[in-house]
């Protein structure tokens, strides 16, 4: 039965860098499913990502196989399993609507992974999490007394084995320790196109500038507020007829589309992280 992996590469432009790992690939009875290839002229920077099928090697064999090339190109790599579902753990507080998307995307099977508990800040959000058959942890957040609340957070992340980490308008800002433990690992969708009304109640900034256009956004999370590398963004026209309300309302249909495709995108190791920047394999 053959394996399959995804290989992740980032390193130095040069010559002979998709020859080498296609012909290693080919060597190991191996076959490129699916190829993305990238060379950022600016930065001389090569990005590649593979799904490939191998009747060969195991994932530790392909990977003792592959480091001496790695070696060579000064590559920063990861294998990954494909047949390994990740472990997607939810943060909200009391805005539904992001979550019920995830939700619904995940039990439609458009998400491949698994949700071993949803976190959250209130209780609003119980019985929805709990229709769906998935644990729902309530860590209230005291503002005189943060850092035990997030390190019972911390916690409850650490025993889900969470991969991701994702916070679907959960309207707490994490402190810098989880950043660093889970750096690209942690994803936000924040409600306004970065990097313009960062912060709290962007639609009413948004309303009081009198924009044309509002958006999403969909980045990782550092210690810096909303200013993590970006993967997916998305607007909606509005005009001077609309209201704060109706920008919330148009907003949070972009919200959703924005997320579930950023999540997705990170599921499938289609984003690359590079400095405060991405390249995203959509």
């Amino acid at each position: 039965m053959p394996h399959n992996y995804r290989l992740i590469v980032s390193c130095p432009d040069r010559v002979g860098i998709v020859s080498r790992v296609s012909g290693f690939i080919a060597a190991q009875d191996g076959s490129i499913v699916e190829a993305s290839q990238h060379s950022d002229l600016d930065m001389g920077r090569f990005f590649m990502r593979y799904d490939i099928q191998s009747n060969a090697l195991s994932a530790d064999a392909f990977r003792e196989a592959f480091a001496p090339i790695a070696d060579e190109f000064e590559m920063t790599w990861r294998l990954s399993d494909t047949g390994r579902r990740p472990r997607v753990v939810i943060m909200v507080s009391r805005e539904s609507h992001c979550l019920v998307d995830l939700l619904y995307r995940w039990s439609a099977g458009e998400l491949d992974c698994d949700i071993p508990c949803v976190i959250s800040n209130h209780e609003d959000l119980r019985a929805l999490v709990a229709w769906h058959g998935i644990p729902f942890h309530h860590v209230p957040v005291d503002p005189e007394d943060k850092a035990s609340a997030f390190a019972r957070t911390e916690r409850l992340i650490e025993a889900a084995e969470a991969d991701c980490v994702v916070l679907a308008r959960y309207m707490q800002i994490l402190p810098p320790d989880i950043c660093q433990r889970y750096a690209g690992r942690v994803i936000n969708i924040h409600h306004s196109f970065l990097p313009s009304f960062a912060g709290a109640k962007p639609y009413h900034q948004a309303f009081e500038r009198g924009v044309k256009l509002i958006g999403a956004t969909c980045h990782y999370v550092t210690e810096e507020l909303d200013a993590g590398p970006i993967i997916e963004q998305d607007i909606q026209r509005v005009s001077h007829c609309h209201t704060p309300q109706d920008l919330v309302r148009l907003g949070r249909d972009v919200e959703k589309a924005v997320l579930s495709r950023g999540l997705r995108w990170h599921l499938q190791d289609r984003v690359l992280i590079h400095g405060n920047k991405t390249v995203v394999f959509s």
